[in-house]
């Protein structure tokens, strides 16, 4: 009687087993998803809302694709990438960088594009702010400090001091400014009055509800503020960054960017 149970046993097993084969076959097998992608992607610090923006609506098509962003001045951002920083993508808010980087090689061939244009405007405390209603009188005794951006890598620190230079009142601004790491920074140090005023893209002052535009600069004050974005030569997902680039290219990430005030370059 054990000998018959046991060979029962054995028989079930068998059974079992070849269900299990039958049932294994590649017909029937679960699909593999698919390895998520991740792109790094550099940004000027006055992209950071836009960005933000276009990451979930592009995910909304690509659900695979897991956006990271690393925001900051275009000139730590060049720097980071110089220095081997994982980056598939930098959209810069000048081209001083960008150039930088396609001198050393660091950007893939045929990818560079002029993607955005922007105003720099000085802009005061929404509430209990100075009366400011030009460039010109910053230099004077109303104004005890301005925020700027640190010119040697923040692309509008750079422009401020062709703004003030242009006006002849350069040295006199410095003695006033305090430098931001950023454009973001300097944004919030006019927004809490912890300065009198302070100069930002035109961006940046659409987004805050804690400032108003004193003044916007003179077109010829200044070199045109142009974005241009390019993937990096080290991506290690240069097709599908090509594939983001070209959708924040396109129409609908055209309106997005002109929601918060950019102009995009046709």
């Amino acid at each position: 009687m054990k000998k018959f149970f046991a060979m029962l046993a054995t028989a079930v097993l068998l059974l079992t087993g070849c269900g299990g084969s039958r049932g294994g076959d590649s017909g029937n097998a679960p699909e593999k998803k698919s390895e998520p992608v991740e792109l790094h992607v550099a940004a000027a610090a006055s992209l950071t809302d836009a960005m933000n923006e276009l990451a979930a609506l592009y995910n909304k098509d690509n659900p695979d694709v897991k956006i990271v962003f690393n925001f900051g001045s275009s000139g730590a951002l060049q720097q980071a990438i110089e220095n081997g920083g994982e980056t598939d993508l930098f959209y810069s808010a000048a081209q001083k960088q960008m150039n930088a980087l396609e001198e050393k090689g660091e950007l893939l061939d045929g990818t560079r594009k002029n993607l955005l244009l922007n105003e720099v405007v000085l802009i005061v405390p929404k509430d209990g702010g100075k009366n400011l209603t030009n460039f010109t009188e910053v230099a004077g005794d109303e104004v005890g400090k301005i925020a700027l951006g640190e010119p040697k890598g923040v692309p509008v620190g750079q422009y401020s001091e062709e703004i003030f230079n242009s006006l002849g009142i350069l040295d006199a601004v410095k003695s006033k400014a305090v430098y931001g790491s950023d454009v973001r920074q300097v944004l919030a140090w006019v927004e809490t009055g912890e300065v009198d005023c302070g100069v930002v893209y035109a961006t940046d002052a659409a987004v805050s509800d804690k400032v108003k535009v004193a003044a916007i600069a003179p077109a010829d004050s200044h070199k045109p503020v142009i974005y241009p974005a390019a993937v990096i030569k080290a991506s290690k997902r240069p097709d599908d960054a090509k594939k983001f680039l070209a959708f924040t290219s396109g129409d609908a990430a055209k309106k997005v960017f002109e929601k918060f005030g950019f102009k995009v370059v046709e």
